[in-house]
Formats: C-alpha cells, sequence, structure tokens
C-alpha cells in the first residue's frame, strides 16, 4: 500500500548514526543550504560595483590588510575596526594574506557559514528526535529564514551566530566537553553577546535534570561541562569588560531618549510612543522582531507543546528525546537576556539581538519535529497494519493521506517560490563608476565631504575617507557618535551658509579635500525632504530657515569655478579652489 512505503521512505527511526536514511536526508539539507546560497552568490557577482548593504560598514575598513595607507587617521574606519570582533577581524586578516580581497570574502562567506549552520541544525534535531526527515525539514526551514533575513548573507558578525551556537548546542547535547568548550570560546571571539545565552542554558541545564527541576545533575560529565563551561565563558565576559574601548562609553538610555536618530525616522530609530510596539514590533526594541517569523511556516514550532500531550494520535511523540528541554532552556535564557536589555540599556546591546537569533532557531527545529510528528499521524491514518479491519472508506482516506502528504511537502519545499525578493540580500549597486574612478585617482589621504547618500558607498567602492555618511551614523558608542553627530552638524551648517568664511573654517578644521555635492543639494526642497539631515537639529532648521527667507549658499558661488568632477547629477568641487575665492567673487557668482 502506498502509505506505507511513504512512511517506510519518509518516517524510519535510526539507530545507528551512518545509516541510509541519514546520507540521503543530510545530503538533501545540504543540497537546499547550498542551492540558496547559489542564488546569493549569483546576485553578489552579477556587477562590478556590488556590496551587501551591512558590508559596507563593517568591511570597508579591512581594505587596510591589504594596502596599510588606506584611510589614515579616519575616525570611522578607526570606530568600526576597533569594535570588530576579535574572531571576525582575524578570519578576514587571515583571507587577505592569501590575496582574497575582503569585500570578494564576504561574498564567499555565507556559503560557508550556511552550510556549517545546516550541519549542526540537522545533528541538533536528530538528537532530539531521531528520524532523518525531522532534521532536513528543520535545517531547511532554517535555511528559508536565514535567507529571509539579511543576517547570513551580511558575512558581519552577527552572521557567525548561527553556524556557532547551533554547534555549541550541539555538543552541549553531546556532552563533548572540549568541542563544547570550543564552541563558547569561537562565539566570544565573533559574536560575544551570545556567550551571555550559553550560560544561562548551561545553569539551566545543570540544575534540570528533567524530573527535578531544582536539583542539580550528579554525573561527573555534567558537573566538568558545567564547571568548564561556565568558566571559559566568564573569561570572554570579563576580557570584553575589561577591556576598554577606544570610543567609550556606550550611550545611556537618558542620552538616546534626547536624541531624534532613536525615535521613529531615526537613522537608529528604537524608542516607540506605543508601549506594545515598542516591547513586541520594534525592530531593534520588539520580542517578536519581524525577522524571526519568517517563513510563515515557521510558526508551526508553537504546537510541538500541545502535540507532545497526545501521543495517541501522534504516537511519534514517544520518540521525542528528554534532552528537548534544551528548547525550552534557550526560550527562558533568551526572554530572559530580552528582558536584562532592556533593563541595562544599551549596555547589553540590543534586546531584539537576545531573542531574534535564537527563537529562529528554536522554532525551526520545533516546527521541524512538528510536521515530522504530523506526517507520521497521517501516514498511519492510511494504513492498516496485519491483522486490522479494512474500513470501508479506506481507499478514501489512502488517498486524503496521500495528497496530505504531497500539500505539506510542497508547503515546506517550494514556500520560497511565493515570497517576494528571495533570497533577501540587499546588496547595493553602485551606479556611477566614473565618480568611484576619479576618487580613486585622488591622493589616497583625500578626505571628502558630502551629504549626499552616494557617499555611503566611495569608501568600498573608491577606497576614500569620507567625512560623514548615514552609513555611518551608528550613534552606540558616545565616544563616536559625539564626534561623528559634531562633524555632521558642522557640515550642514557650512554647506547651507551664506558665509564664505564660515565655509572655509569648515574646510580648514577638518582638513576636507573634496566636496561631492549633488546638482539640487544646495536648494530647499533637496533639504526639506532628507529625513537623515532632519535628525541634526537645530541646524537643520536653521539652514531650512535661511533657505525660505532667499539666504544662498556661499558654495552657489564657486559651483561654476571650483568644479573638478562632473556625472550624472554629482558635481566634484576642489576645496583648495574655494579656499582662495573671496566674498566679492562668489556674491557675482549666486
Amino acid at each position: 500500500m502506498i502509505s506505507i512505503r511513504l512512511q517506510r521512505l519518509l518516517i524510519s527511526l535510526t539507530p545507528h548514526s551512518y545509516s541510509r536514511q541519514i546520507i540521503v536526508w543530510f545530503s538533501l539539507s545540504l543540497i537546499f543550504a547550498t542551492l540558496y546560497s547559489g542564488l546569493g552568490l549569483q546576485e553578489a557577482f552579477s556587477h562590478k560595483y556590488i556590496v551587501q548593504d551591512d558590508a559596507r560598514q563593517h568591511v570597508f575598513w579591512m581594505q587596510r590588510f591589504l594596502d596599510s595607507d588606506l584611510f589614515s587617521d579616519d575616525l570611522i574606519a578607526n570606530y568600526f575596526q576597533s569594535v570588530a570582533p576579535i574572531g571576525y577581524t582575524t578570519i578576514y586578516k587571515i583571507a587577505a594574506v592569501f590575496g582574497i580581497n575582503p569585500l570578494i570574502f564576504n561574498k564567499l562567506l555565507p556559503l560557508i557559514l550556511g552550510a556549517i549552520a545546516t550541519c549542526y541544525c540537522f545533528g541538533i534535531c536528530l538528537q532530539l528526535l531521531p528520524v532523518p526527515i525531522a532534521g532536513f525539514i528543520a535545517s531547511l526551514l532554517l535555511n528559508q529564514s536565514l535567507w529571509m533575513k539579511d543576517d547570513l548573507i551580511s558575512a558581519t558578525p552577527r552572521a557567525f551566530v548561527y553556524p556557532l551556537f547551533l554547534a555549541f548546542l550541539y555538543y552541549l547535547l553531546q556532552r563533548s566537553i572540549l568541542l563544547c568548550l570550543v564552541a563558547i570560546a569561537l562565539l566570544g571571539l565573533f559574536y560575544p553577546q551570545y556567550v551571555l545565552i550559553c550560560v544561562g542554558i548551561l545553569i539551566l541545564q545543570f540544575f534540570d535534570n528533567g524530573n527535578k527541576p531544582i536539583s542539580h545533575s550528579h554525573y561527573r560529565q555534567d558537573y566538568l561541562l558545567f564547571r568548564l563551561g561556565l568558566g571559559m565563558s566568564i573569561a570572554v565576559i570579563l576580557f570584553y569588560a575589561l577591556t576598554q574601548g577606544e570610543f567609550e562609553p556606550v550611550i545611556t538610555a537618558t542620552q538616546a531618549n534626547a536624541l531624534p536618530e532613536f525615535w521613529a525616522k531615526g537613522r537608529s530609530a528604537f524608542f516607540r510612543n506605543n508601549p506594545l510596539t515598542f516591547f513586541l514590533l520594534g525592530e531593534r526594541s520588539g520580542l517578536l522582531n519581524v525577522g524571526f517569523v519568517r517563513p510563515g511556516t515557521l510558526t508551526l514550532g508553537l504546537l510541538l507543546p500541545i502535540l507532545s500531550r497526545f501521543p495517541n494520535q501522534f504516537p511519534l511523540v514517544k520518540q521525542i528525546s528528554t534532552r528537548i528541554r534544551l528548547l525550552l532552556h534557550l526560550l527562558l535564557v533568551s526572554l530572559g537576556m530580552f528582558l536584562a536589555a532592556h533593563a541595562l540599556l544599551f549596555k547589553l546591546h540590543l534586546p531584539s539581538r537576545y531573542t531574534e537569533h535564537s527563537l529562529r532557531i528554536l522554532l525551526a527545529l520545533s516546527a521541524g519535529i512538528v510536521l515530522t510528528l504530523i506526517l507520521d499521524a497521517l501516514l498511519k491514518m492510511g494504513s492498516v497494519q496485519p491483522g486490522e479491519n479494512v474500513p470501508n472508506n479506506f481507499q478514501f482516506i489512502q488517498v486524503i493521506t496521500v495528497v496530505s502528504t504531497v500539500l505539506i511537502a510542497a508547503l515546506v519545499i517550494l514556500y520560497p517560490c511565493f515570497v517576494e525578493n528571495f533570497p533577501l540580500t540587499k546588496y547595493k549597486i553602485g551606479h556611477y563608476p566614473a565618480l568611484y574612478q576619479f576618487f580613486q585617482e585622488q591622493p589616497q589621504n583625500s578626505l571628502i565631504a558630502s551629504s549626499a547618500e552616494e557617499a555611503n558607498n566611495l569608501p568600498i567602492f573608491a577606497q576614500r575617507s569620507i567625512l560623514v555618511g548615514r552609513e555611518y551614523a551608528i550613534p552606540y558608542h558616545w565616544g563616536y557618535y559625539r564626534q561623528f553627530r559634531q562633524r555632521t552638524i558642522d557640515l550642514i551648517q557650512a554647506q547651507y551658509s551664506p558665509n564664505l568664511a564660515q565655509v572655509k573654517d569648515f574646510i580648514q578644521r577638518y582638513g576636507i579635500d573634496l566636496w561631492l555635492l549633488e546638482n539640487k543639494a544646495l536648494t530647499l526642497k533637496y533639504l526639506t525632504k532628507n529625513e537623515w539631515l532632519k535628525q541634526y537639529q537645530p541646524a537643520t532648521e536653521e539652514a531650512l530657515t535661511r533657505l525660505r527667507d532667499g539666504s544662498y549658499p556661499a558654495l552657489l558661488g564657486v559651483v561654476k569655478d571650483c568644479s573638478v568632477f562632473k556625472t550624472k547629477g554629482f558635481i566634484v568641487l576642489q576645496t583648495s579652489c574655494i579656499l582662495e575665492k573671496s566674498e566679492e567673487e562668489i556674491i557675482n557668482r549666486k
């Protein structure tokens, strides 16, 4: 009978680690992971000037590994280098030693990280429910989720949390002390926030043996794992706690609350007037960050506690390991750290970082198990064991069973086909090659001032320093952002000032060599629509008032004489030329 054959094919327990079914389903898991990564790679190499959105911040400065003279005395480059975790910096540096450009390496890493995460996800699921198809479904859902958000594709520190944290969970289930310690250490080197999650899980695992939640385990291996794991975690945490960063202190909640950058439409929007939105839906503050519930099939993971109460209807429930409590521990610790991050804002960075990654993993594993339980129950409905009476409507039940199985398979596998922009890569294409080439021809120590959005691409595509740029306006370390914010205010005041002396003072104060202007940058309409510049008050409002009153920016008077390059809506001014101009000269030019 077809139901029995399907059940034997899809649902079978694996008594040993290298059964044929495990190899088949594990291989399929890697095939899908590679397929999704391949789609990302195809886009990554589709254009000469293309970069992942967040890589513009975290990778541009690494071009110093190939040329140490790049970005000398660059505030932005120095900051992003200082906050990069040691392991993250080291792996890119090693690639550079072998002649691999950091930007190229950034595009290749997701393939490797995704494959590693797939392996550990499959292995974890198999330890919780020894049915290979459950591991396949869980890893497939996890991969779909990772490619519906831009964490993995960014190849920034948060991309490493998936393979490394999954490795920790896998070796913890295996009770492999040495490898568990290695996983904790690597997490500390690449994504140190999640070491705190490890600490919480180790504590809950040690004091919860599955039957007596308050009594600790008496097994020597568990005791060793707890002590050594906790020791490694504390060592990592102390290392970061005692290391004084160059751009400390971390911004306080009071300071952040007073800045437009942290409110609606701000560069790092965090606070909300609606408490429900703030704690549940906020991208950086919310528990239910929109990212972790994609694909929608992940929500099936919420059914696991319910199905577990009906072993007669879902017989495979009896095969679920007691180690499934690890998922509960992961949930409790993640929620605890989420609350702690809110209580200690912003000392533990962003609250959502402690839930979005771990809940995505938790839901993928849970949903994989749930779908396997449902498939098993469906197939059992359509099969008759020897000696049982065949129901009158048995053929109809078999048809329903087979159709339901096919629909579930189609839902899980074909889901991405119905998702717009899958995979979500957030690659940014540079549309002005001539502009980048012009800046590349300028001296390496050149500093460019600009309020244009295109300025964000200059460090990565032209390898030249910029004074400010929206992409680099990260406000969490006040030692950095205080300087960055003042630079931006000074730029706004100079760019729209009718006083040439103020423009010259700005150029000399920061050592500006080139000034990139959009054609409409000096107009009222441009400034009115620029949401980023509106964050910097009262400078922007004062500039708007002058423009409304008919006051002309002094730069208008030097555009014709001091332009050294023009292309598709952009003008580049030579500041040495501006410094030579007098007030009388520019009045006649306006």
